[in-house]
Order: structure tokens, then C-alpha cells, then sequence
């Protein structure tokens, strides 16, 4: 027992000791593992590159449209940062101009409507009317004269509320201004050949009541309200009309009957009204009204608006010329050449208590036409005016000018400082054939 190999048994139990054959006997064969990649191993990147470096990432269709969509709402947005900050920039300066607006408004004033005065009711309230609109019960402001306000007055209104803000001064229609002649005519007597007894006439009826009335008064009659002047076209009432305007110192009012004829309802009549007041006012006078049929034609059944205005403008005229108030020195001329047309209430006795006719120029008044219209004129010594004279064409006193004027065109055109016979009588037959056959045949073909 005690024999055997020395320190065997402490070499079997010492924990301290390996088992080599025994461990070379359990290990088993375990293969190696395969590579993680297939080629050239790369090189691992050091350094801030590599940590700040993302993998690549390819977006979708639907990545793609949510970019455009959050690019428009980006854009849309400076658009509308970019919109508040030039109007917060730009709102001091449109106040300003506002305020700059306000100012000259103030200054300048609203637009007044211009009415007339119907009724005063008390100190502060009247009746107003334009002619556009019907009547209005308004307030009259304190700053406006009342002693000067009275019915029928021309006034402004306030534009919107109507109210009484002032007064015209001058009531006279800026129409009837226009009418009064300022210049006297340069025609006279001397420039009308023949109408001797018309010049007497009118002379009797018109200058002689305005210059000596006491003449009428010792004999014990009244002069002639006015005269109506008719007859063919261009035989001299205008013009005798000019000359009586020329040779008198009155105030010459000249008024065309289709100016009578107004727009609205009531300012025919208004318009005669002012006119004769005017001609009040201004008197002596003389009103001339020519082409009188266009306002005094017959009364008849009317059927439309502008029929009855005009004969309501009529009917006005007839009261001015007898009416109430005296006429004495205004006298009325009127002119026409369609007196059968006319109204016989008036023509009648009081109110045209003469009517002078203007026949064709006899002999003796052409012969004198047209020595008045030749005695400026460089003749031929070929001219022989009496064969024009003793024509047995019916010529007017504006067809004798018309004849010597083309006379004088047809020299002028062949560079001539003479007017020929033969002038005279080319001249007589373009007159003639556009009087009597009109337009020639095929000129606007």
C-alpha cells in the first residue's frame, strides 16, 4: 500500500492539475465561419464625414407629391408674409391720403342742386321742386338770408337731403342771356333794296312807339303790341329784322321759336317767361322771335308728351303778349313763312296788330338789289344787268346775292379780277336749276 509512485495520488486529486489527454479526447471538429461579405473588404471611413454622412434614400411618387405640396404652402406663405408686411408699410401713407382727400372735399364742396322756391311754410321750412323731380317739404338752414327768400326764387339745395343751403342772386335763365344781342348788326336800311312801305311799317310800329310814345298819346290811340313779318324764303324779314336792331338804341333780344322748345315739362313756358321778364327789365326793347310755326302752329288734339308741351309753350306766349301786365315799351317782332299755319289767336288784333307781307322783288326792287350787291364788285364792261333785271325768272332778294356771289367764284376760279356777262349768266342758270330742280340727278350714285 505504502508502495507505489511517489506523489501519484496527490497528482490524481489536485484540482490545480490539467487533464490533457482527457480534454484532446472531448473537444469535437467545429467548422470555421463563412465570410460576412463576398469582394473587397472596404475600408471603414473615420472622422466627422463619416458621423454627419446618411445613407441614401430614394423617395416614393407619393414622397414626391407631398414635397411639391409642402413647397406651394411654403411658397404661399412668403407670398403672404411678403403681401402683410407692404401693407402694414403702406396703410400710414393711404391714410393720409385719405385724410388729404377728406380735406380738399371740404374745401371744394358737394355738388347743390339748383331748384326753385314753391311755398314758405315757416322760417325754417319750405316747399321745394326741381325740374327733374316732384316737390319736397324741406328745412331751410340757418345761414341762409331769409329776407330774400320768396315763392318762385331760384335756390340751392343740398344734394342729398334736399334742404335750402343758399340763393342764386342772378335769376336770369343763362338761355335768355345768350339771347340778348350785344353787338349791334353791321346791315342797316341802306343795305335793303326796295320794301319801302315795310321799312315805313315796321318803322311805325316798332322804332316810333319807343322813341316819341307822346306822339300816340295826343293823338289818343295805343302803339302796336308787334308785327309779324311773312312771306317767301329770302325776301328780307331777317334782314329788315337786323336793320331795326342796327338803327335802334333798345335792348334787341333774338330768339328762334325751336328754342322755346325745352326737354322737361314746364321749361317751354319757364323760358317765355324769363324772356319777357327779361326784356321788362331791360326795356326798352325789342324780342325778335323768328320761324315763330315751330311753337305757334294751330291747336289741335294732341297725342304724345311733346305736342302738348309745345302748345302749353304756345299758350304761355299768347298770355305774355296779352296779358295782365302792360307791354308798352316792349314791342315783338315775329317772323315766318307759313303764316297760314299760325294759330289765329295769334294773329288776331291786341296781341300782332300788324302784318307786314314780304312779296318777290318787282323790277325796280331787283334793279336795286343788285346795285347794292355789285357796288363792290370789279365789272366787265360787258355786264349788263338789265337783261337780269327784266328776267321773267321769279328771284328773291337771296337768290340775287347767291347769283352775283357764283359770279364772282367763277371769275376767281379762271384767275380773273373782272367778272364777265357770261359769269352773270352761268351763274343765273346753276341758281336757277338748283331752286327749281333740286339736287342734281345721280350726285350721290
Amino acid at each position: 500500500m505504502g508502495q507505489g509512485t511517489p506523489g501519484g495520488m496527490g497528482r490524481q486529486g489536485l484540482p490545480g492539475e490539467r487533464k490533457q489527454d482527457g480534454d484532446k479526447k472531448d473537444k469535437k471538429f467545429e467548422p470555421a465561419a463563412p465570410p460576412s461579405r463576398v469582394g473587397r473588404r472596404q475600408r471603414k471611413q473615420k472622422g466627422p464625414e463619416a458621423a454627419a454622412r446618411l445613407p441614401t434614400v430614394t423617395p416614393l411618387t407619393k414622397c414626391k407629391l407631398r414635397l411639391l405640396k409642402l413647397e406651394r404652402i411654403k411658397d404661399y406663405l412668403l407670398m403672404e408674409e411678403e403681401f402683410v408686411a407692404s401693407q402694414e408699410r403702406l396703410k400710414p401713407h393711404e391714410d393720409k391720403n385719405e385724410e388729404d382727400r377728406s380735406k380738399v372735399d371740404d374745401l371744394r364742396g358737394s355738388p347743390m342742386s339748383v331748384g326753385n322756391l314753391e311755398e314758405l311754410i315757416d322760417e325754417n321750412h319750405a316747399i321745394v321742386s326741381s325740374s327733374v323731380g316732384p316737390e319736397y317739404y324741406v328745412s331751410i338752414l340757418s345761414f341762409v338770408d331769409k329776407d330774400q327768400l320768396e315763392p318762385g326764387c331760384a335756390i340751392l339745395m343740398h344734394n342729398k337731403v334736399l334742404s335750402v343751403v343758399g340763393l342764386l342772386q342772378d335769376e336770369v335763365d343763362p338761355m335768355v342771356s345768350v339771347m340778348k344781342v350785344e353787338k349791334a348788326p353791321l346791315e342797316s336800311y341802306a343795305d335793303i333794296g326796295g320794301l319801302d312801305a315795310q321799312i315805313q311799317e315796321i318803322k311805325e310800329a316798332v322804332e316810333l312807339p319807343l322813341t316819341h310814345p307822346e306822339l300816340y298819346e295826343d293823338i289818343g290811340i295805343k302803339p302796336p303790341k308787334g308785327v309779324i313779318l311773312y312771306g317767301e324764303p329770302g325776301t328780307g324779314k331777317t334782314l329788315l329784322a337786323k336793320a331795326v336792331a342796327n338803327s335802334t338804341s333798345a335792348t334787341f333780344l333774338r330768339v328762334v321759336g325751336s328754342e322755346l322748345i325745352q326737354k322737361y315739362l314746364g321749361d317751354g313756358p319757364k323760358l317765355v317767361r324769363e324772356l319777357f321778364r327779361v326784356a321788362d327789365d331791360l326795356s326798352p326793347s325789342i324780342v325778335f322771335i323768328d320761324e315763330i310755326d315751330a311753337v305757334g302752329t294751330k291747336r289741335y288734339d294732341a297725342h304724345s308728351g311733346g305736342e302738348r308741351e309745345i302748345q302749353r309753350t304756345m299758350l304761355e306766349l299768347l298770355n305774355q303778349l296779352d296779358g295782365f301786365d302792360s307791354r308798352g315799351d316792349v314791342k315783338v317782332i315775329l317772323a315766318t313763312n307759313k303764316i297760314e299755319s299760325l294759330d289765329p289767336a295769334l294773329l288776331r288784333p291786341g296781341r300782332i296788330d300788324r302784318k307786314i307781307e314780304f312779296p318777290l322783288p318787282d323790277i325796280k326792287t331787283r334793279r336795286r338789289i343788285f346795285q347794292i350787291h355789285t357796288s363792290r364788285m370789279t365789272l366787265a364792261e360787258d355786264v349788263n344787268l338789265e337783261e337780269f333785271v327784266m328776267t321773267k325768272d321769279e328771284f328773291s332778294g337771296a337768290d340775287i346775292k347767291a347769283i352775283c356771289t357764283e359770279a364772282g367764284l367763277l371769275a376767281l376760279r379762271e384767275r380773273r379780277m373782272k367778272v364777265t356777262h357770261a359769269d352773270f349768266k352761268k351763274a343765273k342758270e346753276k341758281v336757277m336749276f338748283k331752286k327749281k330742280e333740286g339736287v342734281p340727278e345721280g350726285l350721290y350714285m
